[in-house]
């Protein structure tokens, strides 16, 4: 965990597992004359101890996140403990409407400076008014919204082995998708979308737990959000930033992350 300190005033605590967004945040808070403490977490089991030792006055909170997400960590602190939040996503237009119904601020990335400093504006407004029963009634709608989901059903004994296919509930039926059918998959929201050819099935499961269930010597995850079947991989093309980019051979493009690069160079025993 990353400490900065300054004078006395508001303490911030910026939750996300991608460091580039970490430090987006951070650049603008350090624009902020009230913000006198930043403090970031690289993932939601660090926030919640952070949260409930520190007590910060503003939390920006990434919604996905490997292990726990953002919806983990205010569970597990707690709606009464929980600081003020702004959430910091990556979902599309319809997913973002959520929070807008529950009247708890978002950062859709990418998001501009504007933007930004609408955001904290609205938390300025809400420090100000302090800490009233609405906004705990907001959280709580919120979490109602997004449960948890039932724990996985545990492989026979010695079924550490990858699965050969993936069952999916759609129209009343169970449609099947053979593993080395899938092209990628791809987290949205509380799904993950099994892409395989012209199919696109939506499974009500983690990304995490799908990828313990693939094989991870064909399946590599390029990004906290998507993991890719290696034999579907056409080319790498140089990205921004020096980063890369994943392209399928349909023509998919997906970004590797940074931090993902070393896990993709060693499933395909080269460096690039």
């Amino acid at each position: 965990m990353v400490e900065t300190h300054r004078r006395e005033g508001w303490r911030v605590l910026v939750v996300d597992d991608e460091p580039l967004a970490r430090d987006s945040v951070r650049h603008l808070l350090a624009q902020t004359p009230e913000v006198t403490d930043v403090h970031e977490c690289h993932g939601g089991r660090e926030a919640v101890d952070h949260i409930l030792r520190e007590r910060p006055d503003l939390v920006f909170l990434d919604v996905q996140m490997p292990e726990l997400d953002g919806f983990d960590v205010l569970r597990e602190v707690g709606v009464e403990r929980m600081p003020p939040v702004i959430f910091v996503t990556a979902f599309d237009t319809y997913a973002v409407r959520a929070f807008e119904a529950n009247a708890l601020d978002y950062l859709l990335k990418p998001f501009s400076d504007q933007r930004f400093r609408d955001t904290l504006e609205r938390a300025r407004k809400q420090r100000a008014q302090g800490r009233d029963q609405k906004l705990l009634e907001h959280l709580s709608s919120l979490l109602e919204q997004h449960q948890a989901p039932p724990p996985a059903p545990a492989r026979p004994a010695g079924g550490n082995s990858p699965v050969e296919r993936i069952a999916v509930k759609t129209g009343g039926k169970v449609l099947l998708i053979p593993v080395e059918e899938l092209d990628w998959c791809e987290a949205e929201g509380n799904y993950v979308v099994l892409h395989a050819g012209t199919r696109k099935p939506m499974l009500r499961e983690t990304l995490n737990q799908v990828e313990q269930w693939l094989d991870p010597r064909r399946f590599v995850r390029v990004h906290r959000s998507v993991v890719v079947n290696v034999e579907r991989i056409r080319e790498l093309e140089p990205d921004v930033d020096k980063g890369w980019v994943v392209v399928l051979r349909d023509g998919t493009r997906l970004r590797l992350s940074p931090g993902r690069k070393a896990a993709v160079e060693a499933l395909l025993r080269q460096s690039f």
